[in-house]
């Protein structure tokens, strides 16, 4: 077992790997709990620490979609190196970026599992993100949306603009290429998010091509559900869901 600072990698059964991706802004610390449970079920497990995050905003401010892809992508590979069947599971951008591994990769990937995937925004004040990023450095954060007492997901304390505007251009891309994403599909959402709005959940289940798809709302969390009320939920039916696409893929 491998954790060097927030990155985390396990090797565990050559079979099953699971790669994790944390939102925008955020880092590992809001997956390690679902990282920890896949290393008890004995799945190798890669949680990458995407570029720009788990240091400063400014710094994420001088990175863009492509290289928080990449750093996915490669521990993905990495993954399918060892694994014969590999999930993606991510949390909010997180998601975004398995449905691009999903998009790209194919078959590749065997399944995904998205808690409160983020591919657009309805606020208004969204439009004016790619002007005021030349001005303006960054803005107050959503952070920290969960309903549990007492718990952070340690994300940035300001948004980076800049990279605020990459990852629309993220959303873009994934939202054009959904059709191509025809894998089994776990999608779970809040029932209350005050960060990603539920046109996300609606426009992916509408725009994928997959027949094996399941929606699960979480009633008793926020927007950064791996650490609330219901993580215990997501960690279950991710398991469970794993293991059904495995034994499928396997006849």
């Amino acid at each position: 077992m491998v954790d060097h600072g927030l990155r985390f990698a396990h090797d565990g059964s050559t079979e099953v790997g699971v790669l994790l991706s944390h939102g925008f802004t955020g880092s590992p610390v809001s997956m390690r709990p679902w990282a920890d449970r896949l290393v008890e079920e004995g799945f190798s497990v890669r949680l990458p620490l995407l570029p720009g995050h788990g240091t400063t905003w400014q710094e994420m401010n001088r990175t863009t979609w492509q290289q928080w892809y990449g750093e996915l992508e490669s521990a993905f590979t990495e993954l399918t190196e060892r694994c014969s069947t590999v999930f993606a599971f991510g949390l909010s951008m997180g998601g975004a970026l398995c449905l691009r591994l999903a998009e790209e990769h194919g078959d590749r990937v065997a399944g995904l599992v998205l808690v409160n995937p983020s591919v657009l925004t309805v606020r208004r004040a969204a439009k004016l993100v790619p002007l005021l990023s030349r001005v303006l450095p960054s803005v107050a954060p959503i952070s920290d949306d969960i309903a549990k007492p007492g718990v952070s997901e340690d994300a940035y304390r300001r948004t980076p603009l800049r990279a605020l505007a990459s990852l629309a251009k993220l959303w873009e891309t994934v939202r054009r290429d959904l059709p191509r994403v025809d894998q089994p599909v776990l999608l779970l959402r809040s029932a209350v998010d005050h960060v990603v709005e539920p046109q996300n959940a609606a426009a992916v289940l509408a725009g994928i091509s997959s027949r094996d798809v399941a929606e699960v709302v979480l009633d008793n969390s926020y927007h950064v559900a791996t650490l609330d009320h219901d993580a215990p939920v997501i960690f279950d039916r991710s398991v469970e869901f794993v293991r059904r696409v495995r034994a499928e893929r396997g006849r």
